[in-house]
């Protein structure tokens, strides 16, 4: 069996154990909170991990592009949810065939967006689920009061082959209770019109954790839960210790005794930091940060005891590990220092 030393550098290593626990533990906080847990596929962009979360329990997946769900289905995923605003005619096409293949279901938040799914869907015994997007908070898509999530959802509830699914939001990270009270006053809102409310789907890792049996949430939609990152670490999620990726990298100069170069710049390790100070860290060197990335160099300084070697492979733990997962073809399932199996990105790149 192949080692990690075996590999060619910069590659992701995913520790499958670790995976495997984080899917068991946001499942069992789900369940005991009354919560149906339906993973963001975005993290990992594999079947593989897919059916292993809906196997712990997850009621499906979501999925942001059509391309990723369209994988997705390939493999034997049944039940997606896009949330996203699907416009253009080869775009409802495509999402018609695949509302033919799953359990599917989409949001909206205009009437433009309703009006091109109306027309592509008139099937009224096999109707599309839709759901209003909301903005709680987050300030990026979705309507802005509940009178206008109301306004959509009867628009969605005349349409022949639509049927009104419920609310979507996601919500800023730390906002929850914000959240909670908004889609709270567009529930009670939406039973005065008289439209029932079954499903309100929400999302974000960080926040997932403070979600109790009182919230009005229903449906929660964790990605990055799966690997976690030194994002999350931040948040209080877990601890480095907990984190699934990291990115095996070469140390390729050694300029100063402060300064080292490795083999992974901005295409292997991201520019995305989510606020944080550096770019991500090496597993078992605290005192070694990389400050900055150029294309194809990582920058690391040292302070402390930190010490590295020209030819040391090393292992980061980046910032944001969605966007790492989406630079890489493939990635290393590992055991220690084993290679388990190598599995291709199958939802990566740009897909539309």
């Amino acid at each position: 069996m192949p080692t990690i030393h075996d590999l060619d550098t910069p590659s992701i290593l995913i520790d499958a154990a670790r995976a495997e626990a984080n899917i068991a533990r946001a499942q069992a906080h789900a369940d005991r909170n009354g919560l149906k847990l339906r993973p963001h596929i975005k993290t990992h962009k594999l079947p593989y991990w897919a059916k292993k979360q809906v196997a712990a329990g997850a009621v499906g997946i979501t999925c942001q592009k059509i391309g990723e769900a369209e994988v997705m289905a390939d493999a034997g995923l049944s039940d997606i949810f896009l949330p996203y605003n699907i416009l253009g005619r080869a775009k409802l096409e495509r999402l018609k065939a695949l509302h033919g293949r799953v359990t599917l279901s989409v949001t909206a938040d205009s009437a433009e967006t309703l009006e091109g799914l109306a027309a592509a869907f008139s099937d009224t015994g096999h109707p599309l689920q839709v759901l209003v997007e909301c903005d709680t908070g987050m300030g990026r898509c979705g309507v802005q009061t509940a009178d206008e999530a109301v306004a959509l959802a009867r628009l969605i509830d005349k349409a022949r082959g639509l049927a009104f699914g419920g609310l979507m939001t996601y919500p800023a990270a730390g906002r929850a209770a914000e959240a909670e009270a908004w889609l709270a006053e567009a529930k009670q809102a939406l039973a005065a019109s008289g439209l029932a409310c079954e499903r309100i789907s929400s999302g974000g890792t960080p926040d997932m954790w403070r979600s109790s049996d009182a919230s009005i949430v229903t449906e929660y939609r964790p990605g990055t839960y799966i690997y976690l990152d030194r994002y999350q670490v931040a948040k209080g999620v877990g601890t480095l210790s907990d984190c699934a990726l990291t990115v095996l990298s070469t140390v390729v100069s050694h300029p100063t005794a402060t300064r080292a170069i490795l083999d992974a710049g901005s295409k292997a390790l991201s520019s995305d930091t989510l606020g944080l100070k550096d770019f991500g860290e090496l597993l078992g060197a605290p005192d070694a940060r990389v400050t900055g990335l150029s294309e194809e160099h990582g920058t690391v300084t040292l302070s402390g005891n930190a010490k590295l070697r020209i030819g040391e492979r090393v292992r980061v733990v980046p910032d944001h590990c969605c966007v790492v997962t989406n630079l890489f073809n493939e990635v290393n399932l590992i055991d220690g220092e084993q290679v388990l199996e190598t599995l291709a990105v199958a939802a990566r790149g740009l897909m539309t």
